[in-house]
Parts: structure tokens; C-alpha cells; sequence
């Protein structure tokens, strides 16, 4: 929410910056989740998983400097942006995620869950990446393009979110969901 485009210029940046530390935080454990799953599974899963969550450590880093920045009158030109270092290790978890896929299920087929979902990753961390460009501030202190760093960001999270649920379990009716269908 942080990132959807016009929310920190309505809550204002502090707002935003604090959310998106907070976020940053259900983003790394979602991904050491993703990390601890990934051990029984093939090499290549693996390592994209642990590449990915060093890219959420370094966003908890960038995210937390934002807060802190915000709050030194002399850094309040800075706002949050994703880490250069963060997406470019996003990037690198993406393209291991799809030589991992490859190699699990064969050759690219969207219709395939694995697939759709290493693709969709692949434009969210490509998304990260735009975004980290648009981001860069320079030595006068203005952001590159604070619009597509802010939705570039918004893209990426959304990517992200799209891809977990594409690879979700399906149908796994427990007890209570089977009892609650009969007795309808």
C-alpha cells in the first residue's frame, strides 16, 4: 500500500516510509519461508531462494535508512526507494528460478504453473529494477523519477504477490471445508 502510486504524496513520506519498512519486513519472512521450503527441493530452487532473501535483507536495510533519513531535517530530500543491490539480486534469483524450472518441468509452457509463475516473478523483479534506476538520487539531491520509482516498486510487489498464488496448493479441502460443503 505504501508504494501504490499517490499514496505518499496523501500520507506523506514519512507514512510511506515507515509502511514500507514494516512491509519489508513480511517480505523477507515470506522469503526465508520460501528459503526453508526450498532445502527439499532441487539445487537450483534453492539457491534462488537464498539469493532472494538476501535481496530482502538488503531492503530492510535500504527501507530502515529511509526511516532513519526522513528524520534528519538535512537528508528529508531522500525517500524510500528500493536498493540498487536489492533488485539486482532479485534479478539474479529470477534468472536461477528459471533455469530451475527449466530444468524441473522441461521447456517454457505458461500454461504450467511453475512457468507462468517464474515468468511473472521475472517481470516483478525486472519491475524492482526500473524502479531502483528511477530512484537514484544525484548529487543535487532530486530523484531520478520519483513516479516510476514509486510504481515500479508497486509493480514489482504486485508481481510478486501474483506469482505466490499462482504456485498455491489448490483445492485442499481440510475436514471442516468438506463437513461445511455436505451440510449446505
Amino acid at each position: 500500500m505504501a508504494t501504490l502510486p499517490g499514496f505518499g504524496g496523501w500520507a506523506g513520506a514519512a507514512a510511506a516510509n515507515a509502511l514500507c519498512f514494516v512491509g519489508s519486513w513480511f517480505f523477507t519472512a515470506a522469503a526465508w519461508v520460501q528459503l526453508q521450503l526450498s532445502e527439499q527441493t532441487a539445487r537450483g530452487e534453492w539457491s534462488s531462494a537464498a539469493v532472494q532473501f538476501i535481496g530482502t535483507v538488503l531492503f530492510n536495510v535500504s527501507t530502515a535508512a529511509a526511516v532513519w533519513t526522513h528524520a534528519v531535517s538535512a537528508e528529508r530530500r531522500y525517500v524510500w526507494a528500493p536498493d540498487a543491490a536489492g533488485s539486482l539480486a532479485f534479478l539474479v534469483s529470477a534468472v536461477i528460478g528459471l533455469s530451475a524450472v527449466a530444468a524441473a518441468v522441461g521447456s517454457v509452457d505458461l500454461r504450467r504453473r511453475q512457468w507462468a509463475a517464474a515468468v511473472v516473478n521475472l517481470v516483478g523483479c525486472l519491475a524492482f529494477g526500473v524502479s531502483a534506476v528511477a530512484a537514484h538520487v544525484g548529487r543535487t539531491g532530486v530523484t531520478a523519477d520519483p513516479r516510476l520509482a514509486t510504481a515500479g516498486t508497486f509493480l514489482g510487489a504486485l508481481c510478486f504477490l501474483v506469482a505466490a498464488l499462482i504456485v498455491l496448493p489448490r483445492g485442499s479441502a481440510g475436514p471442516s471445508a468438506h463437513a461445511h460443503a455436505t451440510s449446505s
